[in-house]
């Protein structure tokens, strides 16, 4: 460069001679006649090497200050790209959206985090500040700007907020906003720089979280969370409860966090349960067992207890959650269940036996008073009084027989729920059915409608179909409307996994709404006939569901009534 410097002195000290010699020349040229001096030559060009010297020095000394402020300027450049480099960096590693906001013009200015993050591309972000409200959510909007425009104002250098910032698909992230206020000398805002952070997955988090504290805090069941095993403690201590410990077991937080939990465990409890335990805490594995507690006052309770290895991030283990359930008024009413079971066992025993013995010892009895009636009626009875007395005696005695049959037929029904069961078809039994009701048929002239399918088969019972089909025949005819003609519809048909029979007359019908629960109830009768014992529903229900099989009904009154039985194929 000093080189460079000389040259240029020499180049200007040269032409400056050349100048000076060419005007000598040309003044003694044109002066000479006119007899005028002669400048001095030498003088002239000592004048001119003095100015090139100084010339030269003035050169040098701005050639070296212009180093400095190059070399000075260059370290600046230097500085800013090494800067810059490392803002790039900072901003990828940290995965942040850079803006910069010029407040005075309203030039807004995003780093690439803008298209990397929230998915806009280059053409689509906005250059001022409305683009960037734009896109802050409507709840966030107003409370977001509030808070930065009162922080522009009171000139604070740092400001931070949170709020949710739409993408371009159309969705929002949370996100976790900071920016540092530029200010000119008189402290006027000038200039803003900010960083936004996305923290969607934190916030879900969060939420998540708070959701679960939710539900530990408000559950009524009683949770527990004790550390990982760290020693060859059986059983490791505990650093959290819920409110809902303290109702069940009187203990407060403070009294047992640090302690073991068998401090309200009771000793039966932890005798019987405690190797099963160990074993499970050794082996990191989820354990259930029921046991008796004791309370802080002593008091016993049932506990349904579990406990839940938890692990962390990197999969070791470090906690356990046990959860209790006081199961003290279940195993109560289970107690009393087993009571009620036994009770109910002996009492249907009991009944039986009685059934059994009332059937045998009175039918002996009661065939000699048929056979002496039998006899009676051959012997001729002239007395009106005696003869109407006798009738009754016959008719009572009738009616007692029945009741006894039927008797012994629920108890048959009941005492043998496995019957025999063969392959029938549903259109041989309703014959045989209507073989037996051929005077009823004949006597009270019903219209029939019969659909069966012929294929029907059904692995019953055939003595209790037709037990079932006479019933529901008889009693449609005994309980038929005396203001129309009889109709009777049965159908069979398949329906699905079942085979289903409907049974349909418009009769006088039933009251359900006063009679649905009892309607297939031992003794129950709904309507004033003087024969209705009330006793066919309740043998066709028994027959029925011994057989597998279940029964509802639908009725109207004065309108008829329909039965639908449903067996499995």
């Amino acid at each position: 460069m000093k080189n460079k410097v000389n040259k240029i002195s020499l180049i200007f000290v040269i032409f400056l001679m050349f100048l000076a010699i060419l005007s000598h020349k040309l003044l003694i040229h044109f002066f000479t006649g006119n007899n005028y001096q002669t400048y001095s030559l030498s003088a002239n060009l000592t004048i001119i090497l003095i100015s090139g010297i100084i010339f030269n020095y003035i050169i040098s000394k701005n050639n070296i200050r212009s180093n400095k402020i190059f070399e000075k300027l260059r370290q600046n450049n230097e500085e800013i790209k090494a800067s810059n480099e490392r803002y790039d960096i900072v901003a990828k590693a940290t995965s942040d959206t850079i803006w910069d906001w010029q407040i005075l013009n309203d030039d807004f200015i995003w780093n690439k985090g803008i298209q990397g993050v929230f998915g806009y591309k280059k053409e689509d972000v906005g250059e001022t500040s409305k683009w960037w409200f734009d896109r802050i959510h409507p709840e966030d909007s107003i409370k977001m700007s509030i808070k930065l425009y009162s922080f522009i104002e009171q000139k604070t250098e740092k400001w931070q907020d949170e709020y949710r910032f739409k993408c371009a698909d159309g969705s929002y992230k949370y996100v976790f906003d900071r920016g540092f206020l530029v200010k000119d000398d008189y402290g006027n805002a000038i200039r803003m720089i900010g960083a936004i952070q996305d923290i969607t997955k934190q916030k879900e988090e969060e939420q998540r979280l708070k959701l679960l504290e939710t539900v530990i805090t408000q559950t009524k069941d009683s949770v527990i969370i004790t550390e990982a095993e760290r020693s060859n403690r059986a059983i490791p201590k505990i650093v959290f409860v819920n409110p809902a410990f303290s109702e069940m077991t009187g203990f407060e937080a403070s009294e047992v966090i640090g302690k073991s939990p068998t401090i309200f465990m009771g000793r039966r409890s932890v005798k019987n349960e405690i190797s099963k335990l160990s074993k499970a805490l050794r082996r990191k594995e989820e354990f259930k067992f029921e046991t008796l507690n004791h309370r802080k006052d002593g008091g016993e309770y049932w506990v349904n207890f579990s406990m839940i290895p938890i692990t962390n991030k990197e999969g070791e283990h470090s906690h356990w959650i046990s959860i209790q359930r006081d199961i003290s008024e279940e195993k109560k009413q289970e107690k009393e269940k087993e009571q009620l079971i036994r009770e109910l066992t002996q009492n249907n025993k009991d009944l039986k036996q009685f059934s059994y013995i009332t059937s045998h010892n009175l039918r002996a009895p009661l065939s000699n008073l048929t056979g002496l009636l039998n006899l009676m009626q051959d012997i001729p009875v002239e007395s009106p009084e005696l003869k109407e007395i006798l009738n009754g005696f016959s008719t009572s005695t009738h009616l007692l027989n029945e009741t006894i049959n039927d008797l012994v037929k629920v108890v048959i029904i009941k005492d043998n729920p496995s019957i025999q069961k063969e392959e029938v078809l549903i259109k041989d039994v309703f014959e045989n059915v209507f073989n037996q009701l051929t005077f009823l048929i004949s006597l009270h002239k019903p219209i029939l409608k019969i659909e069966l399918e012929k294929v029907t088969i059904l692995n019953i019972n055939k003595a209790y179909l037709e037990s079932i089909l006479l019933n529901l025949f008889t009693n449609a005819i005994k309980y038929r409307s005396p203001k129309r003609t009889l109709r009777i519809f049965v159908s069979s048909k398949e329906a699905g996994e079942n085979i289903v029979l409907t049974f349909k007359d418009n009769g006088i019908g039933i009251d359900l709404e006063r009679n649905k629960d009892k309607i297939f109830g031992l003794y129950q009768r709904f309507h004033n006939y003087p024969d209705s014992k009330g006793l066919g529903l309740y043998l066709v229900k028994s027959q029925v569901e011994t057989m597998g099989g279940s029964i509802s009904v639908e009725s109207e009154v004065d309108k008829g009534t329909t039965f639908t039985i449903t067996f499995k194929k």
